[in-house]
């Protein structure tokens, strides 16, 4: 008796490997960023569920990082964006799509309280107003490459 992939035409076996090739590409694609240095309480907001976030942590859109008294999180976007979020601080990635051949994107986010440093990535060089920062009070429209938001609350 032969495997059973042994008597699969080929046609076949070339569509299994481009459907699981597929479902690889999807697995990766919502990961939007990763935490590059974590220091003290920060977690992650995820489907309802609150998750420590050390280094190496996966980020997807629509995750919250948050930190506590004592914590500080660095994060890389997958486009080049760098993070820095300070203590006390909430951020939600509310929306995050690139497109790494083009560098074309949208980059939203919004800070609710503590502070949120940014050196921007290939989304905002490639067109400035594809990335925002939302506050409780105002909306900030990247015009530059480096800047520092501060919510108090």
């Amino acid at each position: 008796m032969t495997p059973a992939s042994a008597t699969r035409p080929p046609f076949a076996r070339l569509a299994l490997a481009a459907a699981l090739a597929c479902a690889t590409t999807f697995a990766f694609a919502a990961e939007v960023g990763q935490v590059k240095t974590s220091k003290g309480e920060v977690t992650i907001e995820r489907a309802g569920a609150r998750v420590p976030a050390p280094v190496g942590t996966k980020l997807e859109a629509s995750d919250v990082l948050a930190t506590g008294a004592d914590g500080a999180v660095g994060v890389t976007m997958s486009d080049g964006s760098l993070l820095s979020i300070g203590p006390n601080s909430v951020l939600s990635l509310d929306l995050f799509q690139f497109d790494p051949t083009t560098h074309a994107g949208k980059f939203d986010s919004t800070l609710s309280k503590g502070t949120l440093s940014v050196v921007s990535g290939k989304i905002a060089k490639q067109s400035p107003e594809a990335m925002k920062v939302r506050t409780p009070a105002s909306v900030l429209g990247v015009r530059g490459t480096e800047f520092v938001v501060f919510v108090d609350g």
